[in-house]
């Protein structure tokens, strides 16, 4: 009598590699390259980039928490923005035990940005007046360099 045959595949446990032999598919690239960084996490560093730019001129920023959202919330039912009135950041003022907090809109940029180093440049002004309204100065004199082209 024949014995039935197991696969050898089969016997050995999960499978290591694809059919053709050459190992299980990997990541494109490493996590350090900027090719792995997600949208979401390279303007995220734009954000922090700018923040510590004005860190070293205002330190009282440590304080202050950055996030990073999506949208901006409508906050009524059928409210809608028209295009200038779609804001791209806010700031929520401290209480409760909470620190102050400013928020980056990250579509909203994206939307009005063609490259990188435009989106950067644009991420550093919404940064710069939200911590202005924050602090109640002039964008102006929380980074001198405010309004000048920086392409």
């Amino acid at each position: 009598m024949d014995k039935p045959v197991t696969p050898a595949a089969a016997a050995r446990g999960p499978r290591r590699r694809d059919r053709h032999g050459r190992g299980m598919r990997g990541p494109i690239a490493p996590p350090q390259v900027p090719l792995a960084a997600s949208r979401a996490d390279a303007f995220a560093d734009l954000v922090q980039d700018s923040v510590e730019r004005l860190e070293r001129r205002w330190p009282q920023l440590a304080d202050i928490d950055f996030l990073v959202l999506e949208v901006p919330r409508l906050d009524g039912p059928g409210q809608a923005w028209n295009d200038e009135a779609v804001p791209l950041g806010g700031t929520i003022s401290a209480r409760e035990g909470r620190p102050a907090r400013v928020v980056i809109y990250r579509r909203p940029v994206e939307i009005r940005t063609k490259g990188r180093d435009e989106r950067a440049a644009l991420v550093h002004e919404v940064v710069v007046e939200q911590v202005a309204e924050l602090l109640g100065l002039t964008p102006e004199t929380v980074d001198p360099r405010y309004g000048e082209d920086q392409g």
